[in-house]
């Protein structure tokens, strides 16, 4: 759905972005993590056609944002970070002027808004005005307005900013559901552990480039050589103690109250043999699992920096 190549984007002397490559498949939530001024926005102007680059290649389901950006408005839906409402609009008449921008014919406006209003679940406040709205709910409508022509792809920058948990929930709810309608998107946010829950894929963003993208889980066994292990054992913890002093791949064991944690340097074959050994010395093993790390962690480490 969406690649770029060598993408740079300078303003004078300053380069905002910098030879950034990346690649998001067609179906997907991608992660787009970075702190402030790393390039997020930058980029995601740049592919949604509101900005020049200076060089370097996006192509968007095909067409090229840098040579034909007036060609890619119908296929992609763009809600950025700071935006503005009409407040004296009721939110039913909010998105018929919306409707009416991308010459929706008339006749087919109603039962479109009123899908895409229950698809963010605001079909209870269409006739209400817009400046009632909770911030959570202008969010939501925001996003409808933004899927009013049916793009194939949402750039969304920042959506869940200032937002309360439950109101990040919702979203969340929101996005996942679009996905599995088929459109791709591509979603910056400062939440990091939501997009851990929430995206196929993440990519940080720093100076200007992507300095590690894939799954969570990749992200996390390519950026940690050290991994966790947690064992639970039904019984016989001195066995267990005395089997993991005994591996050289084995470090940094801490006893617990009814588990066992360590560090491991080993490959997944030798832990593998290392979880036979413990079950042929008659030892019963409640779980034993590989903790998951955590992406700030992950984003401190990479970015070199604290999050902001």
């Amino acid at each position: 759905m969406l690649e770029i190549k060598n993408l740079v984007k300078k303003y004078g002397k300053f380069t905002a972005v910098n030879d950034l490559n990346l690649t998001v498949p067609e179906s997907s939530i991608f992660g787009f993590v970075g702190p402030n001024g790393a390039g997020k926005t930058t980029t995601m102007k740049i592919m949604s056609g509101l900005l020049k680059a200076t060089s370097g290649n996006v192509m968007i389901d095909g067409i090229d944002v840098t040579k034909k950006p007036r060609a890619l408005k119908e296929n992609i839906g763009y809600m950025p970070d700071f935006f503005g409402v009409y407040d004296d609009l009721k939110v039913m008449e909010y998105m018929d002027f919306y409707a009416g921008t991308y010459y929706i014919p008339y006749e087919q406006r109603e039962e479109l808004i009123n899908n895409l209003l229950e698809i963010v679940d605001l079909s209870h406040k269409k006739e209400d005005y817009v400046d009632g709205l909770s911030r959570g709910m202008k969010q939501r409508l925001c996003l409808a307005r933004s899927l009013i022509h049916d793009p194939k792809l949402l750039i969304l920058d920042e959506p869940a900013s200032g937002l309360d948990p439950r109101a990040r929930v919702e979203m969340k709810e929101v996005l996942k559901q679009l996905q599995t309608m088929g459109k791709t998107i591509i979603i910056s946010s400062h939440i990091l552990p939501e997009l851990a829950e929430m995206c196929t894929e993440v990519g940080i963003i720093d100076q200007g480039h992507i300095v590690v993208q894939g799954t969570v889980q990749e992200i996390m066994k390519q950026m940690t050589k050290v991994r966790k292990i947690q064992i639970h054992p039904l019984e016989n913890m001195e066995g267990l103690l005395k089997i993991l002093e005994e591996q050289p791949v084995v470090e940094d064991v801490v006893e617990n109250t009814s588990d066992v944690e360590f560090s491991f340097q080993g490959t997944d074959q030798e832990l593998t043999a290392l979880l036979k050994q413990i079950v042929l010395a008659d030892i019963a093993v409640l779980s034993f699992k590989e903790k998951e790390g955590n992406l700030e962690e992950i984003f401190m480490q990479v970015t070199g920096g604290e999050q902001k």
